[in-house]
Order: structure tokens, then C-alpha cells, then sequence
């Protein structure tokens, strides 16, 4: 089978000189497709092997041990952070800071860990059924330079009700809805604003913070000059306001350029066509920002 390693530097040189440049789009096509094929086998394995597995079971992954919440979370998140690498980005320094907003489980800090093992994180979870795996994750896995908060960010410090379903979907009750989803449970959580952690620079901001986004993002427009790159999903729901323009906008403003995923079908089905707006639609997107060179980012 063709590996994306088939064809060396110096083939690749030689091959543009003597194959015809329809036959090398041919083989290069091919080899895309081996890889795709490759990591679609991987990860029906990694569901198979995850999807079913039942709350608060240790799993192995790679050279990590991990207590999941739940089955089809640890699938999603160990196939969008680890395998499509969502959060990957490429540090300037050994010892780069990471602010994580919404560390469920610690997933994400586990990658950062890995591809980083010098960084220092900052992790937040309000959910109080989840952050006690996210503290034993770190502490199986040997994480240092690293600070968890058991708090929400938000624009306002003080408590606040959290609807939890006690795996990933949690969000607090300003800015959405005023009644929680059918199968939440309702605790009271303390919440930080953001703005007072961008005290220096960062090299890469995760925000998954479940619909308060934007609110966030405004609280602190005038301390993102301390972010170098950051990745923010934000949340299409029926019972949150629209502010992705609003996100976009402020981002452009402060010297960010972006582009935007939408996951894949997987993690985001709501995204697929044939496209629909109703008010009952749901999906999410990735707003990957980094700062202009002409902002002065490096």
C-alpha cells in the first residue's frame, strides 16, 4: 500500500523533472487516498474499541492512561485532538503558555503535554462531576507546570448555575435559555473572567466554553494583544444568541486573521448538506485565529 513516506525529497525532485505532470497529480491523489483510508481504519477501530466502554473506565491510548465519562466522548475527543490534531500549533519557544477554557476531561492538555512536554498550562472546568477526572488524568500522566481551575470563564466572577449532563455538553445558565436541557443537572459554580490570566503572553488560547464565547472574548478584547494564536468553537444552538459575526469582527479587529472547520460529519452533523437554518438547528465551528505579522504577534 502507498504511505504518504513512498516517495522521498529527492524522488519527489527527480519525478517533477521526468514524470508528466498528469501522472504526478495521479500518484499524488493516490496517495492522499492511502492515507485517508488509513486513518478512516484507525479510528472505526478506536470507536469500536471506545464507544461502548462505560463510564469511568481506565483506557490506554498510546503511552497515556485515561479515565473516560463516557464512551462516545473520549471517541470524539481522542479523534479530533490526537488523530485530526484540531489543537495542534507551532510554538516559537520549548516552553510555550497555554490557556485552556473548558478542559472537560483533560484531553487537550494531554495533547499539548505531548507535543509540548516543557509548556505551562492553565486549565478551566466548572463542571464539578467532571473535574475530578480531569485531575486524575493529569495526575496518572505525570503533568507538570500546570494550573487547574475548578471555575467557568466568564465576563462576570461570582457563582452561577451550571446545567451539566455530565460529559461534555455543560453550559452555564446566562446567555442561554433559561430552562436546562431535559436530562441536566443544575449546580452552583464559581466563574473568573479570562482577562485577568492574559497578564502575559500566551502562545495558544482553547476556548470551548459552550456558548459563553462571545461574551468572554468581549470581556477581554483589549488583552488579546497578549494571544498569539487561539482556537475557539463556537456554539449554534437553538437557545443561544447569534454572535459569530460579532466574533468575527472583534478578531479582525485586534489584529487576527482566521479561518473556519467544521469539524467533520462525525462531530458535526448539524453542518452537512443540503444546508438548512431553522430554529431548531444545531452545529458547531472552529474559529482558528492567529495574529497578523503586521500586529507585531512574534
Amino acid at each position: 500500500m502507498l504511505s504518504p513516506h513512498t516517495f522521498s525529497p529527492t524522488w519527489v525532485g527527480l519525478g517533477r523533472n521526468v514524470i508528466p505532470v498528469g501522472l504526478r497529480r495521479a500518484l499524488g491523489n493516490a496517495v492522499e487516498r492511502a492515507t485517508g483510508s488509513r486513518t478512516d481504519l484507525y479510528l472505526a477501530w478506536l470507536k469500536r474499541r471506545l464507544w461502548n466502554r462505560p463510564p469511568g473506565t481506565l483506557v490506554r491510548y498510546k503511552d497515556l492512561t485515561i479515565r473516560i465519562n463516557n464512551g462516545p466522548n473520549a471517541y470524539v475527543g481522542l479523534k479530533d485532538i490526537f488523530v485530526r490534531r484540531i489543537y495542534h500549533f507551532d510554538s516559537p519557544r520549548p516552553d510555550p503558555l497555554i490557556v485552556d477554557c473548558g478542559s472537560n476531561i483533560g484531553l487537550s492538555i494531554l495533547y499539548f503535554a505531548s507535543t509540548y512536554p516543557s509548556s505551562r498550562v492553565i486549565g478551566f472546568e466548572p463542571d464539578p462531576t467532571i473535574f475530578p477526572y480531569l485531575q486524575e488524568n493529569m495526575a496518572r500522566n505525570n503533568v507538570h507546570n500546570l494550573e487547574l481551575i475548578h471555575a467557568a470563564v466568564s465576563a462576570r466572577p461570582g457563582p452561577t448555575t451550571l446545567h451539566s449532563d455530565g460529559t461534555c455538553g455543560s453550559h452555564l445558565a446566562r446567555g442561554a435559555s433559561s430552562d436546562a436541557p431535559g436530562a441536566a443537572t443544575r449546580y452552583q459554580v464559581p466563574c473568573v473572567r479570562l482577562r485577568d490570566y492574559l497578564t502575559e503572553r500566551v502562545d495558544f488560547l482553547k476556548m470551548n466554553i459552550e456558548g459563553a464565547e462571545w461574551e468572554v472574548l468581549e470581556d477581554c478584547e483589549d488583552r488579546l494583544s497578549q494571544v498569539r494564536e487561539m482556537i475557539i468553537e463556537y456554539h449554534h444552538l437553538p437557545e443561544l444568541p447569534r454572535t459569530l459575526h460579532r466574533i468575527l469582527t472583534l478578531l479582525d479587529r485586534q489584529g487576527f486573521e482566521f479561518l473556519i472547520n467544521d469539524f467533520d460529519a462525525v462531530t458535526n452533523p448539524g453542518s452537512l448538506p443540503p444546508f438548512r437554518l431553522e430554529a431548531t438547528s444545531r452545529y458547531f465551528l472552529l474559529v482558528y485565529a492567529r495574529r497578523r505579522a503586521s500586529a507585531g504577534a512574534d
